[in-house]
C-alpha cells in the first residue's frame, strides 16, 4: 500500500507542474487514506510537501521570466501573514471535540476533512467550467480586491493545509488579469511562501516523521519536473476539465467516507 502512496505522490508534483494547482488536493487524501496520517497532522505535512514541490516549479518560472512579482507581493504578503497567524495561534487552540449532538460528535479532524472536501468540490467546478481568459490590463486591476482575496486564501491555507493554487489561479486570472502561463508561474511562488510559512507556524505543535516526509516530498518533486515537461506537450484547456472531474469525485468520496460510512 505504501508503494502505491509514493507513486500517487508523484501525481502531486505533476498536477502542480501542469496546471499550477491541485497538489494539496491530492496530498491530504493520500496521507490520510493511504498512509493513515491524522487529518490534523496531514495539514502540516501537506504544507511542507506542496511548498517544496512548488519551489522547484517557481524556479523554472523565474528562469522563463513568467513571474509577476508585483502581483505576487499584493496577493502573497497578506496571504502569508494570515496563514502564519492561523497555523501558529488559532489551529493549536482548537479542541479535539468541537460539538456533540446526540450520538454525533464533530471533531476538529472531521471538520478539516469536511471543509477540505467542500473546497475540492467548489474547486472542481472552476476547473470543469470553461471561462474566457483575459489579457493583462494593469489599469483595471483592483489591488484592494487582490489583497482581500490573499487574506482569505491564507486563512483557508492555514486551516485546511492546502497550497491554495485552485483559489489563487482564478484570482490571478480574473482579478490581476494575468495570462494563464504567468498566473500558473506566479501562483507557484505564492504557494511556496504560503505553504512553508504555514509549516513553520505549526512545526512546534506537530510531531513530524522527517524520514517519511522527506521521502514523500522527493517523489512529489520528481512529479513536478514531469509535469513541467508534459506542460509543453499538453494544453491546460484539455487537461484541466479532466482533473476537475477527478477532484469532484474525490471530494464526494471524502464526504461519503467521513459522514456516511
Amino acid at each position: 500500500m505504501e508503494i502505491i502512496g509514493f507513486i500517487l505522490s508523484i501525481l502531486i508534483g505533476i498536477s502542480l507542474g501542469l496546471i499550477g494547482s491541485g497538489g494539496s488536493i491530492l496530498t491530504i487524501p493520500i496521507l490520510v487514506y493511504v498512509f493513515h496520517v491524522s487529518p490534523s497532522d496531514s495539514t502540516t505535512y501537506s504544507l511542507f510537501v506542496v511548498g517544496v514541490s512548488a519551489l522547484a516549479g517557481s524556479i523554472n518560472g523565474a528562469k522563463h521570466k513568467l513571474l509577476d512579482y508585483k502581483t505576487a507581493l499584493y496577493f502573497g504578503l497578506p496571504s502569508v501573514i494570515s496563514v502564519f497567524l492561523m497555523r501558529k495561534f488559532i489551529v493549536p487552540l482548537l479542541p479535539n471535540e468541537l460539538l456533540t449532538i446526540s450520538n454525533f460528535t464533530l471533531t476538529t479532524d472531521l471538520l478539516i476533512m469536511l471543509v477540505f472536501s467542500v473546497l475540492m468540490i467548489l474547486a472542481s467546478f472552476s476547473m470543469i467550467q470553461k471561462r474566457k481568459m483575459t489579457e493583462n490590463d494593469s489599469s483595471k486591476i483592483n489591488h484592494n480586491n487582490l489583497i482581500f482575496k490573499g487574506l482569505f486564501v491564507g486563512l483557508l491555507t492555514g486551516f485546511v493545509g492546502v497550497g491554495g493554487g485552485f483559489l489563487i489561479i482564478p484570482a490571478l486570472l480574473f482579478t490581476a488579469k494575468l495570462p494563464m502561463k504567468k498566473a500558473v508561474a506566479t501562483s507557484l511562488i505564492i504557494i511556496v511562501f504560503n505553504s512553508l510559512i504555514g509549516f513553520l507556524g505549526s512545526i512546534t505543535s506537530t510531531k513530524i516523521d522527517w524520514n517519511f516526509l522527506l521521502l514523500f516530498t522527493a517523489f512529489a518533486v520528481i512529479g513536478i519536473f514531469i509535469g513541467m515537461y508534459l506542460s509543453k506537450k499538453i494544453t491546460n484547456e484539455k487537461l484541466k476539465p479532466l482533473f476537475g472531474w477527478f477532484v469532484l469525485l474525490t471530494g464526494i468520496y471524502i464526504i461519503i467516507k467521513e459522514v456516511i460510512i
